[in-house]
């Protein structure tokens, strides 16, 4: 078998079916000796086709591991669209290796909406709904924006006008696109308030223009969200500080940060709205509510909390981009375990408020270099029928970045 031949073939459709194949598309279906994909795709493949045919399960990786097993086979992939967009092309080319699969996308239901809008792909926030909870959408609405989002099933356009409507947004336009590019296409338009449709067809892209109304809260993707953004009991790295901190590690888009003393999550989280992954460690059970809730309201749901002090917690967790320890600092080990199992290029940032942690930082610096950073800040608050500045607590910030040798 040639190389080519040996690689799995993910092929996207659309609503034309097998019509709307290229020509080295249509062979590569023709061909197959195994053809997995939905019972919609597989339906469009003739009963005279020899090809021994695997449905998705439920865990997908049960699915996975039937492919790992016919490897040997001409296997296809039927997937929806262009296959690397939310799509099962990126799960797969993930599991076994770019190398191993070749992908022949069709045209992905975001180009479609926005053809058929006439808005800049270039412009517009893409979401999908498809698995993941809705309070990821919290992220991306803001006055102005313009959102593309595909949907779990039928039910998702009534989720998200409601969704919309409790967050101040009511106003915003909404466009349901049901089977778009078929004989079957059906658009359905209204705005988050009035929307009255409680189930469309489970085949549905949705398009949302932001209107903010009065009681729309408006919170930036920029480092440092007002501390009343986050449920809190008071412990938490204060905004004026968190933008310093944050500036110092350096968000990155995919890039894992280990953030040890999580809190109520708000450096976690606004590394999360920037684009990155996060794991929050936090011995207190009562924060760790406080942070998966605050995680949710502020669009980032994926923010993994694990319960614990941190020295042993993180043994076994993925190598970080980025670690910042925000409580725990005096914890015997903990900063040097850190700094070992930083990725090279990675930045090692921390906090203290203590003499104690104080100590431990400065011991820090002289055994691995860095800059130390004292941030003293004072907020005008009112002193009775006048107003005077009162100062937080002054905070001593470590930060380092690891280097490749």
């Amino acid at each position: 078998m040639s190389e080519q031949s040996n690689k799995m073939a993910i092929v996207g459709i659309g609503e034309d079916g097998l019509a709307g194949l290229t020509a080295s598309a249509r062979a590569l279906v023709d061909t197959a000796e195994v053809l997995v994909g939905g019972v919609r795709h597989l339906d469009m493949i003739g009963t005279d086709h020899p090809a021994e045919r695997l449905t998705w399960r439920s865990p997908l990786k049960d699915t996975v591991a039937d492919i790992a097993a016919r490897r040997d086979k001409r296997l296809v992939v039927l997937a929806t669209g262009d296959p690397m967009s939310y799509g099962i092309g990126v799960t797969l080319g993930r599991e076994f290796g770019k190398g191993a699969v070749i992908v022949l996308p069709a045209v992905g239901a975001f180009s479609l909406a926005a053809a058929h809008l006439g808005w800049p792909l270039e412009d517009i926030d893409r979401v999908t709904l498809h698995g993941r909870p809705l309070a990821t959408l919290s992220a991306f609405v803001r006055p102005g924006a313009r959102i593309l989002i595909l949907s779990e099933d039928g039910a998702t356009p009534a989720q998200v006008a409601a969704h919309l409507k409790a967050a101040g947004y009511g106003q915003s336009n909404i466009w349901v696109m049901e089977h778009l590019g078929g004989d079957e296409e059906a658009v359905l338009s209204g705005t988050a308030a009035d929307w009255s449709v409680p189930k469309c067809r489970d085949l549905n892209t949705i398009a949302v223009e932001c209107v903010a109304g009065p009681g729309a809260v408006v919170l930036s993707r920029a480092a440092g969200l007002p501390d009343d953004a986050f449920d809190h009991d008071g412990q938490m790295t204060k905004r004026e500080v968190r933008a310093a901190t944050l500036a110092v590690l350096a968000p990155q888009p995919g890039a894992l940060l280990w953030d040890i003393g999580v809190g109520a999550g708000s450096v976690a989280i606004e590394w999360m709205r920037l684009g990155g992954k996060a794991i929050g460690i936090e011995r207190s059970a009562d924060r760790i509510a406080k942070a998966a809730a605050n995680a949710s309201a502020l669009g980032v749901p994926g923010l993994t909390l694990i319960r614990g002090e941190g020295v042993d917690e993180i043994a076994d967790l993925p190598a970080p981009d980025a670690v910042f320890i925000g409580g725990g600092v005096t914890s015997p080990g903990l900063a040097q375990r850190c700094w070992t199992a930083l990725k090279p290029g990675g930045r090692l940032v921390c906090n203290a408020v203590t003499a104690e942690g104080e100590k431990v930082l400065t011991e820090l610096h002289a055994e691995i270099g860095g800059e130390m950073t004292r941030i003293a800040v004072s907020r005008l608050e009112p002193v009775g029928p006048y107003h005077g500045w009162r100062p937080l607590m002054p905070v001593t910030q470590f930060h380092t970045t690891k280097g490749y040798d």
